[in-house]
């Protein structure tokens, strides 16, 4: 068979399989066989997505109505055009469907299934993440106030409008809160990822860390204060410095960035 024969024949086979209810059955294959195809597929897909997805998959599987879950992930099966044939990327991948559903209210989804997707793919985003702290040139022991902060590759702070951290079967809100939930999500060097809430202030320096990284931790504290529509007063200031070697006891500040900062 010509490569060109061959793959129409793919891509019949491809619209057959995704949806067979709106595609015709490739010619030449026998009904038990593309049975066991259509099967198959969706099968290893929803097993790999109720994997990276399990708090979302328990919920949408509870009665009364237990077959939301399969009926969200064959949408996305016969929806989404996938951006990469990755099979570490299909988590990502139905991120980015539930976040281009959530456009078209008449899917009835809850209003938090976005985030709370996002959340839970982050898990498996740092655990498969090759960042390395020793990666970046640091001192362990540098002054965190005369010095320049470095906030971990594997620590990432993260803000979502819903409480997604506490989202179960027996918890679904209606209404987000009137504050924003701050997350950090951190790999610890055994490779175990722990999640943390955090207070605004300290999401906000974290924050900053990253987004500025030439200046120092006191210029990152003054700026915090003003952020915060305070006095970045000597008590202040020591209550940072007390936040920042908490934070590198954890290993979420590792230490201070060597070499010269950039020009302001």
């Amino acid at each position: 068979m010509s490569p060109e024969p061959m793959g129409d024949a793919q891509r019949e086979l491809g619209a057959y399989i995704r949806d067979p209810a709106a595609a015709p059955p490739p010619v030449g294959i026998e009904a038990r066989r593309l049975k066991i195809y259509r099967e198959l597929f969706f099968n290893n897909i929803e097993s790999m997505l109720a994997g990276n997805f399990p708090v979302i998959r328990t919920i949408l599987t509870t009665a009364p109505d237990s077959m939301r879950w399969s009926t969200l992930v064959r949408d996305f099966y016969r929806e989404h055009p996938s951006r990469t044939p990755l099979f570490t990327e299909l988590a990502r991948e139905f991120v980015r469907y539930l976040e281009h559903r959530a456009t078209d209210p008449g899917h009835g989804d809850p209003p938090w299934l976005p985030e709370l997707a996002h959340y839970e793919w982050l898990e498996l985003a740092l655990q498969i993440s090759e960042a390395r702290v020793d990666d970046i040139p640091h001192d362990p022991d540098g002054d965190l106030l005369d010095g320049r902060p470095l906030l971990s590759p594997l620590a990432w702070p993260q803000t979502y409008r819903w409480p997604v951290h506490r989202i179960a079967p027996d918890c679904q809100p209606d209404t987000p809160p009137a504050e924003p939930t701050c997350l950090l999500l951190q790999r610890d060097p055994d490779g175990k990822v722990r999640f943390q809430q955090l207070s605004a202030l300290t999401f906000r320096l974290l924050q900053r860390l990253e987004q500025h990284p030439e200046l120092n931790g006191h210029r990152q504290l003054q700026a915090l204060a003003q952020e915060a529509a305070t006095e970045a007063d000597d008590a202040f200031i020591s209550q940072g410095d007390v936040m920042l070697q908490q934070l590198r006891t954890s290993g979420v500040v590792p230490g201070t960035r060597k070499g010269v900062a950039a020009a302001l």
